[in-house]
């Protein structure tokens, strides 16, 4: 195995041409620009109020793109549901789907989707929001599978109703996991919109690479200190939901 890893590697660097000598020089000079460069000054400062907007920006259209997605994908993880799909054709079209969408990177749909319409915001949440309804779907689905079956099972046998089913049996039992996976796609679509905002020229994304671009590196840090925080405090926040919720 460890021979076979160290083959594949050996080739990607002759393809590459890749110089492990030199790579391995440049490694203190990396360090010391990054600690002499890279770092926030007073002047960085004064772009504060223009960051944190667009963090805001970048943040809303994460939470909204993962909230709108887990709305869609309840309703796919339903009828795809091997426990409470209506038929095998729903279950058939909703799995597909879900599969198409997940395995999609949200990057590709940043590309796509710059064709309809361009650089803006729009490009970036539709780009969150299929990438968020594939993976929340397909995740949707392993929970209600896992948690309802024997519940399920046993409204059927009083004769209860579909509707009834999925309100007081269905989505009371695996509302915690579904709560614990849409705070766990809002941070992952927190990450993801910095990276999405340099291809699609909105958010913190763009601001930082608009900054990088003219080698202002005192604010581009800036941006990259504030993100990192921002990640931790949603990260804090989104653990202590989990417990609230989960116990």
């Amino acid at each position: 195995m460890w021979g076979l890893l160290l083959l594949l590697t050996y080739g990607a660097m002759v393809l590459t041409q890749y110089d492990v000598v030199q790579g391995l020089r440049s490694i203190p000079k990396a360090a010391e620009w990054g600690i002499t460069q890279f770092y926030p000054n007073r002047e960085s400062f004064s772009k504060l109020p223009d960051i944190l907007r667009t963090l805001q920006e970048t943040l809303l259209m994460s939470i909204a793109a993962s909230s709108v997605a887990a709305v869609f994908a309840l309703f796919f993880a339903i009828m795809g549901s091997q426990a409470v799909g209506i038929n095998a054709g729903l279950k058939l079209v909703s799995r597909t789907i879900a599969t198409i969408f997940r395995n999609i990177d949200i990057t590709v749909w940043s590309m796509i989707l710059l064709f309809s319409f361009g650089q803006n915001v729009m490009t970036g949440y539709f780009a969150l929001f299929f990438g968020s309804f594939g993976f929340l779907t397909r995740a949707f689905l392993e929970s209600i599978d896992e948690s309802s079956g024997h519940s399920v099972e046993a409204l059927r046998a009083t004769g209860a109703g579909y509707a009834t089913i999925i309100c007081q049996s269905v989505i009371p039992s695996v509302l915690p996991q579904l709560i614990s996976w849409i705070l766990f796609m809002i941070e992952t679509n927190i990450r993801n919109a910095t990276l999405i905002g340099i291809l699609t020229g909105t958010g913190v994304g763009f601001l930082f690479n608009l900054y990088y671009k003219n080698l202002n590196y005192s604010a581009a840090s800036l941006i990259v200190l504030i993100i990192v925080a921002s990640i931790l405090i949603i990260e804090f926040a989104s653990n202590y939901i989990r417990k609230v919720v989960i116990g």
